[in-house]
């Protein structure tokens, strides 16, 4: 494996011009207001397990059109006073697991909302638990090009108004101190967590590590792996396609949410990731909003970018942002 991309001095001036919609907020506005017409109804049942230093909830709440989310609300036992709550979104195609999967969060004194995405959660780790109820016209293998050829219908759409929801679900929940939400994923989740930072304004922090859905025709014009693939794919098939797919997926493009991002935020990138290349993530990061931000660059790292030492970067960085807004 060798760097198939930019080189690092190419990616910290990388401002690509990338596509949005003259009616992006509109479009956006509108679908958070038609899924707020949706009761929220948060539930959440104690989860027994063997964890002596932890509490678990089995948490749902009113996502897209109403429809059902799961999530793992995990806190320290004992915990006094309100704590900043982690909401997690998770990468492509996992799930939030079983109960206990995910403790770092909550064993560093924070409440954590781990989110399963809809439809997903069948191709790594312990499985999800939330379906899917809206179908799509022709699509490729995967979750990529599901609705791809109208933003009404694309599957995203329904992605990031649960996530937008899951913070909001996030805010009601025992124990949590509603004005210190951040917002974390890995991969897919980092994309998610991105458009959750475009569209929720009072976030305390955001971190995205290894963010996809990052600047979609940078991605498919180098990227010859899936999920970016799944769309060259759907368009060698459907040929007469392109400017269409690319005008919805503008609607979603991880790049136009960081735009619109004013909360502290965190990135990570493998400058050797074939499947997120780091171009796309610095496309997001040069355009990202907000005042206070950074990148750690792992330049010998693919996909799986800086791991556990990522982990206590974010651990000790978000703790900072904490004290500097208390």
């Amino acid at each position: 494996m060798a760097i198939s991309d930019k080189t690092l001095a190419e990616l910290v001036d990388y401002m690509p011009q990338v596509r949005e919609p003259h009616d992006f907020d509109e479009f956006w506005e509108s679908t958070l207001k038609e899924a707020r017409t949706f009761d929220l109804n948060v539930k959440a049942k104690p989860v027994k397990t063997s964890y002596v230093t932890v509490d678990i909830l089995d948490v749902s709440f009113s996502g897209f059109a109403g429809d059902r989310i799961n999530a793992w609300f995990t806190v320290p036992r004992n915990a006094a006073g309100l704590l900043p709550v982690v909401v997690e979104f998770i990468g492509y195609n996992g799930g939030r697991d079983l109960p206990g999967e995910s403790l770092h969060w909550a064993s560093a004194g924070y409440a954590h909302l781990h989110v399963d995405t809809r439809g997903q959660g069948a191709g790594w780790g312990g499985g999800g638990s939330t379906g899917d109820p809206h179908g799509s016209g022709p699509s490729a293998a995967g979750f990529m090009t599901r609705g791809i050829t109208n933003p009404e219908d694309y599957y995203y759409r329904r992605v990031f108004t649960d996530a937008v929801r899951a913070v909001e679900a996030a805010r009601t929940l025992p124990g949590v101190d509603p004005a210190r939400v951040a917002v974390h994923g890995i991969s897919q989740g980092g994309g998610i967590a991105l458009a959750a930072a475009g569209l929720v304004p009072d976030l305390v922090a955001v971190m995205t590590d290894v963010p996809f859905l990052c600047h979609f025709e940078r991605g498919v014009e180098i990227c010859a792996t899936d999920p970016f693939a799944e769309i060259t794919r759907y368009l060698s098939v459907h040929r007469d396609e392109p400017e269409r797919v690319f005008d919805t997926l503008s609607y979603f493009d991880a790049v136009n949410f960081a735009r619109r991002a004013t909360a502290p935020t965190m990135y990570s990138v493998g400058l050797m990731d074939v499947i997120c290349p780091p171009s796309t993530v610095y496309a997001a990061y040069n355009h990202h909003g907000s005042e206070i931000k950074e990148i750690i660059n792992y330049p010998f790292n693919n996909h799986e970018g800086g791991q556990g030492r990522q982990r206590n970067i974010q651990m000790e960085w978000l703790a900072t942002i904490l004290r500097n807004v208390a």
